[in-house]
């Protein structure tokens, strides 16, 4: 698959639980819901949403970047059941798409359920087989326990700290580098044919 048939259509993503689609306007407010919980964004790198408006502005760029290609964004729902509960990524693609990164939150009412196990299975099968990237990382605060047993729990690899590299506006923190190559994926999950 080239990565302008990639970004021709929106790709949708299918679980045995879930249904991964593009964010729309109409998620605004099971978007802001999620986004603007502390708890839920406590290690986000940014603050909480306090507005609907911030939201919005937010799903109007997701769709910028998606059509730039820069960037796939997938709402997270319940199959059955179209409201948002998380949404899941593909973005800082280098300019070859060989390499990306991922991130992923969730509303704090489907914690401990194995629902972003079940997504970012998805988005990991799609981002090797379908877009053929080499690499996936994901960039964590390493206090933020679930998302590191989440990364750890899916086959990637702890490679390393870049000390006081994020700036959070009243500190510079500590960024902790995780990496998935493909063949690491294929070999927990077995290729696809």
């Amino acid at each position: 698959m080239t990565i302008d048939s990639t970004f021709a259509e929106f790709p949708l993503l299918t679980t045995a639980r879930l249904h991964l689609r593009q964010i729309q306007l109409s998620d605004a407010d099971d978007f802001f819901g999620i986004l603007s919980d502390e708890e839920t964004t406590r290690y986000y790198g940014h603050p909480p949403h306090r507005t609907i408006e911030d939201t919005r502005a937010l799903i109007h760029r997701l769709h910028a970047f998606f059509n730039r290609q820069e960037a796939i964004r997938w709402g997270v729902t319940l199959r059955g059941d179209d409201r948002l509960i998380g949404s899941c990524s593909l973005f800082h693609f280098d300019d070859g798409y060989n390499r990306a990164e991922t991130g992923y939150e969730l509303n704090r009412a489907y914690w401990g359920q194995g629902m972003m196990t079940e997504a970012m299975t998805a988005l990991l099968d799609y981002g090797f087989e379908n877009m053929e990237l080499h690499r996936i990382e994901a960039i964590i605060d390493i206090a933020n326990e679930r998302s590191k047993g989440l990364l750890l729990k899916l086959g990637f690899t702890y490679e390393g700290n870049l000390r006081e590299r994020y700036d959070m506006g009243t500190s510079l923190e500590d960024e902790h580098y995780f990496g998935l190559l493909r063949r690491e994926w294929h070999a927990s999950h077995g290729a696809k044919s």
